[in-house]
């Protein structure tokens, strides 16, 4: 489908939430499912992202835990919900490159596990999600494709579909690494590793989403491609919501 705008209106708002871990295909899955279905995407790991960035640009010390959450807390951030061509721009400059170095992946988790600046930017997401159910949202109220890692227990408990996107660890390092250093050798498998590993340890201290919840379909891509992966996880959404 080459215009979401030819998409089959939707009988009503639908959210379709989706956690899962690093490297599980949850950001290129869940735009090509959004736009196949005419929803709006919400790409929530990018905001923890932009806030890194936000507390870098401001010289904020991201250990000091208050500064951060005071930073957050004040960020300017705007996020364009198109699944083909997502935005995200922090006090008027275009970040949706930035967010995506490894110098901001290395840091990402300091605030994504900041309890404070995660309540400021849940509500955030909730208002997304809200404005995405009524008629002045980007969607027109058919609804938004929304993922991250706390998505279907915390900011989304109740959505319509509810999905938890999950690999093999091998699966996702050899995708990360393919994504980033353009190869999945031996070298650029240990060099993603830290992407990969270390910051699904530590963002797990304070969110689950290696596991699934009561009610959350398990999707496990590991031996399927992103085409095979957007039909299974379209294919939950049909089965649950019969669109």
């Amino acid at each position: 489908m080459d215009d979401t705008s030819t998409a089959r209106p939707a009988a009503g708002a639908v959210v379709v939430a989706v956690d899962g871990p690093s490297g599980s295909g949850k950001s290129s899955v869940c735009r090509r499912v959004a736009a196949a279905l005419g929803l709006a995407y919400l790409d929530t790991g990018a905001m923890y992202r932009a806030a890194t960035w936000w507390c870098l640009e401001r010289g904020v010390d991201l250990a000091d835990r208050d500064a951060v959450t005071a930073a957050v807390r004040a960020m300017p951030l705007e996020v364009g919900l198109d699944p083909r061509a997502p935005t995200f721009t922090v006090d008027g400059t275009d970040v949706a490159a930035a967010i995506r170095t490894t110098a901001i992946s290395s840091v990402v988790s300091q605030v994504a596990t900041n309890l404070e600046a995660r309540a400021d930017l849940g509500e955030r997401q909730r208002a997304v999600i809200a404005a995405e159910q009524g008629p002045d949202g980007w969607s027109g109220g058919r609804g938004v494709v929304v993922e991250g890692r706390d998505i279907t227990t915390v900011i989304a408990p109740a959505a319509d579909v509810r999905i938890l996107l999950t690999a093999s660890e091998q699966a996702r390092l050899a995708r990360r690494a393919l994504e980033v250093h353009g190869s999945a050798d031996g070298a650029s498998l240990a060099a993603t590793r830290d992407q990969v590993v270390r910051r699904d340890a530590q963002d797990s201290t304070v969110v689950d989403f290696l596991t699934a919840a009561d009610g959350v379909v398990t999707v496990d891509s590991s031996d399927l491609d992103l085409a095979q992966t957007v039909e299974a996880v379209l294919a939950v959404v049909r089965d649950v919501t019969g669109r």
